[in-house]
Parts: C-alpha cells; sequence; structure tokens
C-alpha cells in the first residue's frame, strides 16, 4: 500500500500537533501497519483516500483515532531490569532516608502507555509491604493516549503482556485469570495506582511535586524545541533531590540545563541546583 508524500506530512503534522511527538522519515513504515485495521473496519482502501476524508473535516472523531493508531504503546513490566534494580536499590533507599519523617513518596509515571510500568513500581512497593509500613505510596501514571490510559486503568493483560518482564511467581501472585486468556492484576495494585489523560508539554499533574519520576522512551519522539518544553515541566515537578529516570537511548546531555546526571546512581538523574529559576518559569 503506497502513499504520498504529501499524505505523510498531513499524518505527520496532525500527530506532533495533538500529542508533541514526531513521525520523522525513519518511522514512516508505521503508518501503513498502524493505520491498516482502522481501514479496514471503515472501508478505506487507500492510505490518501483516509487523508482526504481527515481534510475535509466531516469526521472529526477521525482524527483522535488516527492519532491513537500512529502511537507507540511499546511497553512492558519492568522494563530493563538493569535502571529499576538502581531505581529500587540505592536510589530508593536514599530517598527513604530523606522521607523518614513525612513518610510519603509521589512518584509519576510519565508516557506510562498500558501502565506496566506503573503496575511494576506498585508490585515491587506491595512486595516490600513490612519496609513500606505506614507510609503513603502515591503512584501517578500518565499518557497523551486516553485509549492507553483506559487499558491501563482496567488493568487486563493478554498472556503474551503479563509473560513480558514477570517471573511465573509474580504471574501468579498479582494476576488472576481473566475470559477469554486474559489476565486481570490484583485489586491491591490497581487501588495503588492512579491512571489520567496528560502530556509532557502542558504543566505536570497534581500534586505538582514529585520525588521519583520516569519518563522513558517518550522524549526521543520530540523534536529538541519541545523536548526541552518538556523537560521544563519534569524538571518544575521536581525537587532537590527529585529522582529522574529516562530510557536506555536518551539522556540529559545537549538536551536540557535542568538535570544532570545522578553522582551516586549513574544512570539516573537529579536536578541542577541552580537550574530552579528556570524550573519556576515553565510552571
Amino acid at each position: 500500500m503506497s502513499v504520498s508524500d504529501a499524505s505523510c506530512r498531513i499524518l505527520a503534522g496532525l500527530l506532533e500537533a495533538r500529542t508533541g511527538q514526531q513521525l520523522t522519515m525513519s518511522r514512516r513504515w508505521r503508518i501503513e501497519t498502524a493505520l491498516r485495521s482502522l481501514m479496514r473496519e471503515r472501508g478505506i482502501s487507500s492510505l490518501d483516500q483516509l487523508v482526504a476524508t481527515l481534510v475535509a473535516g466531516r469526521e472529526p472523531a477521525l482524527a483522535d483515532t488516527v492519532v491513537e493508531a500512529l502511537l507507540n504503546n511499546e511497553t512492558y513490566f519492568f522494563r530493563d531490569r538493569l535502571p529499576f534494580e538502581l531505581l529500587l536499590g540505592p536510589a530508593l533507599t536514599r530517598l527513604e532516608r530523606a522521607r523518614a519523617s513525612r513518610k510519603a513518596l509521589r512518584i509519576w509515571c510519565a508516557g506510562c502507555s498500558t501502565g506496566q510500568e506503573a503496575y511494576s513500581l506498585a508490585m515491587a512497593f506491595a512486595e516490600q509491604k513490612a519496609r513500606w509500613q505506614g507510609w503513603t505510596i502515591d503512584i501517578l501514571g500518565t499518557d497523551v493516549s486516553r485509549a492507553a490510559a483506559d487499558h491501563a486503568r482496567a488493568g487486563v493483560y493478554s498472556q503474551f503482556e503479563v509473560q513480558r518482564g514477570l517471573a511465573v511467581v509474580q504471574m501468579m501472585r498479582w494476576f488472576e485469570q481473566y475470559p477469554g486468556l486474559a489476565w486481570r492484576i490484583s485489586p491491591e495494585l490497581q487501588r495503588a495506582v492512579r491512571f489520567q489523560v496528560h502530556s509532557l508539554i502542558e504543566p505536570a499533574p497534581e500534586p505538582g511535586r514529585f520525588d521519583i519520576i520516569l519518563c522513558r522512551n517518550v522524549l526521543m519522539y520530540f523534536s529538541p524545541a519541545i523536548r526541552r518544553t518538556a523537560f521544563a515541566r519534569l524538571a518544575a515537578a521536581s525537587g532537590d533531590d527529585t529522582i529522574l529516570m529516562l530510557g536506555a537511548g536518551e539522556t540529559v546531555i545537549g538536551q536540557t540545563e535542568d538535570f544532570v546526571s545522578d553522582a551516586g546512581c549513574r544512570g539516573l538523574y537529579v536536578r541542577r541546583r541552580e537550574a530552579a529559576p528556570a524550573a519556576r518559569a515553565a510552571s
């Protein structure tokens, strides 16, 4: 199925306008794959015909559906174990000491897709229940995709999804079989996480300041200008000792002046102390 350059530009422009994400030339191969099912359902024979329908503007909801289909919702439980071990090990121990008086942690999973990342954190805290007795652990997962946020909130995953990243003992402890070869996450973990629709180029969601922020494999899809805006939003939601975890292929180097590498936990990031004025300006 071929698509004209003009149609590619229109679809890429629509995605960037709605989400901030770029559909670069190297990623345009995804267009046909992502939209094939939608086109089949609507009886649309070509991508150019789909774009013509969008441009005509007679079906406003179609643009929302196209954007949802073009988003990359790739995620899985405990994705890339090493950074999770670093975060849940020495970095969390440091925060535990720093928050001992208030006994509360606020965690933001930005761009959480269908929720596996947020539930991974809930699972880790639940598996150390005695350690966190008396603490308030607030875990917020956000994503620009309404469909992804709804999926996360429902907590129902396919066999393939629950097998990715989880040991069998974790599957059996935290999931129950659901009709249709699916698995539902335990009510305990569902209660531990809240989800909402949010764009990273918007001001941070409530409560506004977080102790841990995970923003993984999202910033890589932004243009340099939008990426700087997103980093400023993350900085505005951070305190002096907030821990930021990015994706394996992402870095702050050359991207922002608001964060620096965490000297105590290489691979994680913290606010640059003199970056506070820039962060306040973005809030």
